[in-house]
């Protein structure tokens, strides 16, 4: 069903944005699958960016490209209003597995969007944000660009993210999970292994005792935390008593407190492989951390009412479930959405070939042009409400908020 049909009845102005995001369907259609067929891993989405912002740019929205220092991130503005209102818009993809977790449908969906609000941003008296927020997989990219001010004066944020089919389209209560990355590096002494084993340090020991450490912690933590890790380094011959091993691990929780609590628990286990072979231990951050998704909750209503006209599920979701996202960091400081697009026929887990895969279906493109419209729909009703939309622009954030005032 054309999207104009599922407007009918539903007012000039939300008319008006279906038949604009259906005018712009060709040209976001192509992008879109060009992202999926030109997949780029985090911080090399260079091409992406490129043929994102020409996309934007051709739209009417002034483009600034590497936005925060960040070469692939940019900023495309349209509007003068006192509300500014940022539509994400992620576009990396993961090693090995391409557009697994449907970014390229991230993508579409806000700039199908920001395209089809542009022309009202008079009408509805904001500034239009489409920000490009690279390296959500690895890296953090809303957090750098939050804290470089990309952020600052948005009083509201919003973007999709795509899941398997039986999701419920209704964000009301749903999260996802604070993680930390790290990389700990255990230094021993080489030795002989068969002429002077016993005057080495096996730094590889130490990394096998720091898994099964934390293999044991797994059956005393609570259900919904996680650490997960790999060794990336761990000897380089047989004859050498391993100097140096290096394993990566991440912990989540969807609580600070909790994460902190899992976290203190899991540097004691690599602590204690340090301790018991006698090798030296540093643990560093890779990445910035990841905080709790907050949905905002008029926005959730306005974006479910909208799914629920489509004959979307909007069922109340049955709790939270795995998964981390550095939108997490921008809901913390601004009002923001961050619903689930489930893909129909999509019976496979996110982060798989099999997924990379229906993410380019007919079926995919058909409900990240729903949720364009719905994004859209969520921006014109809490924009046009004037009390949500003094809320939100109350809600404007600052990294440095003026003296004696509130901080956001």
């Amino acid at each position: 069903m054309a999207l104009t049909d599922l407007a009918a009845g539903s007012g000039r102005l939300k008319t008006d944005l279906a038949a604009g995001v259906e005018r712009r369907r060709e040209r976001v259609l192509a992008l879109s699958r060009h992202l999926h067929a030109h997949p780029e891993v985090s911080f090399e989405e260079t091409g992406s960016a490129e043929a994102i912002t020409e996309l934007l740019a051709w739209g009417g929205f002034h483009v600034e490209r590497g936005t925060g220092g960040l070469p692939t991130a940019f900023t495309a503005t349209a509007g003068t209003g006192e509300l500014t209102v940022a539509l994400c818009v992620e576009y990396d993809a993961l090693p090995e597995v391409g557009h697994a977790c449907g970014h390229n449908l991230i993508a579409g969906a806000s700039l199908a969007a920001a395209l089809a609000l542009a022309p009202h941003v008079d009408e509805l008296g904001i500034t239009l944000k489409a920000i490009g927020t690279p390296a959500e997989e690895h890296g953090g990219g809303k957090a750098l660009l939050l804290e470089a001010g990309a952020f600052d004066g948005v009083g509201l944020a919003l973007m999709v993210h795509p899941v398997q089919d039986g999701v419920t389209y209704n964000p009301a209560g749903t999260s996802a999970q604070a993680v930390g990355r790290f990389r700990a590096v255990f230094s021993g002494t080489a030795a002989h292994a068969a002429a002077a084993p016993h005057l080495g340090v096996n730094a590889a020991d130490a990394a096998v005792l720091s898994q099964v450490a934390v293999g044991l912690l797994r059956q005393q933590i609570p259900g919904d935390h996680r650490v997960a890790l790999f060794v990336a380094e761990g000897g380089t011959a047989t004859n050498v008593i391993p100097e140096r091993a290096v394993v990566d691990f991440e912990c989540r929780a969807f609580t600070l407190p909790e994460y902190e609590a899992l976290l203190a628990r899991v540097r004691r286990c690599f602590e204690g492989a340090a301790l018991a072979t006698g090798a030296e231990l540093t643990i560093e951050a890779t990445e910035p951390l990841y905080e709790p998704l907050v949905q905002d909750e008029e926005l959730a209503a306005h974006w479910t009412a909208a799914m629920r006209a489509f004959g979307r599920d909007t069922s109340p979701a049955a709790g939270l479930s795995g998964g981390s996202t550095d939108m997490g960091n921008i809901s913390q400081v601004i009002p923001s959405l961050h619903p689930w697009l489930s893909i129909p026929g999509a019976d496979v887990p996110i982060h798989s070939h099999g997924f990379a895969a229906l993410a380019d279906t007919p079926e995919a493109y058909d409900v990240m042009f729903e949720a364009a419209l719905a994004l859209a729909w969520t921006v014109a009703d809490a924009t046009t409400d004037p009390q949500q939309k003094k809320r939100f622009v109350k809600a404007a954030y600052h990294r440095n908020p003026v003296q004696g005032a509130p901080a956001t």
